[in-house]
């Protein structure tokens, strides 16, 4: 049996399909099972940090989201027979990188307590999601026009689906225990780039306009929390004429290319119509 946390969010939605497709038993956690959508062949259970051990009977491997404090979910996965904990990280965590920088913080903190745990781990560190694009989509329902920071921001956007991929291959093929794997896609894009990649995908031409980073706010990210947001534009402003990270981790451990943006963008075209 194989755990999954985060089983409705992009990756683990993704492993979950991946899983059941080569015939595996997948225990899929999640806070609202009733809303959850999870295929049908899936063991879908409701996740309860408060009572962990009965998350694990009978499971022997975990993929797991970085949590503020993961040390008692992994006690329990232990003692229930878990053996094998592949951790969703972030590339953020690197050697000179900023310490105290919040998303560094999380996933460091989590790598640490997974390392103590005794558990064998795999840890994922991708780069920036292509499903980070998500956030044009309600501009882009609206019209041709697309407010964003830093057009010139560079990155190298890992699509959902190839994560999972990577995922799926460390958790069945074995051999990947105290390994780190960073993930990224294939090239290189802007900001104002992935944009005009997702108009091409959707037939039609979208304008990125460069918006004061002074300005942006709950509009521009709803989801980051108002304390984080600083920190985060920081991130994005020392992107700008800076190549990315590139690697080949997704063609060398699932034999298939990374997947563009572009085809990512393909892939997503319903989420950017009306």
């Amino acid at each position: 049996m194989i755990v999954v946390t985060g089983a409705t969010g992009n990756v683990g939605r993704a492993l979950v399909d991946r899983l059941l497709a080569a015939g595996q038993p997948v225990r899929a956690l999640t806070r609202d099972p009733e809303r959850a959508a999870l295929p049908a062949g899936a063991e879908v259970v409701r996740f309860r940090p408060d009572a962990p051990a009965a998350l694990f009977t009978g499971a022997t491997r975990l993929f797991l989201y970085a949590l503020p404090d993961a040390a008692p979910l992994l006690a329990a996965a232990r003692e229930q027979g878990v053996r094998h904990v592949v951790l969703l990280s972030s590339a953020i965590v690197r050697e000179g990188a900023d310490e105290t920088h919040p998303i560094h913080v999380m996933h460091a903190t989590a790598e640490r307590q997974i390392r103590e745990s005794g558990l064998a781990w795999t840890f994922l560190r991708p780069g920036a999601f292509a499903t980070n694009a998500l956030q044009y989509a309600p501009q882009i329902r609206a019209g041709d026009t697309v407010r964003g920071v830093f057009a010139d921001g560079l990155s190298a956007p890992v699509h959902e689906d190839d994560i999972a991929a990577v995922a799926e291959r460390v958790l069945l093929d074995g051999g990947h225990e105290g390994a780190v794997h960073r993930l990224t896609g294939p090239g290189a894009l802007s900001n104002a780039d992935q944009v005009a990649a997702i108009g091409e995908a959707l037939g039609r031409r979208l304008t990125f306009e460069e918006t004061d980073p002074a300005e942006a706010g709950p509009e521009l990210f709803p989801h980051v929390p108002p304390q984080m947001l600083e920190r985060l534009l920081q991130s994005f402003a020392e992107t700008v004429g800076v190549p990315p990270e590139i690697t080949d981790t997704v063609e060398r451990l699932t034999g298939t290319p990374a997947r563009t943006f572009a085809q990512w963008a393909r892939d997503h075209a319903g989420d950017f119509r009306g």
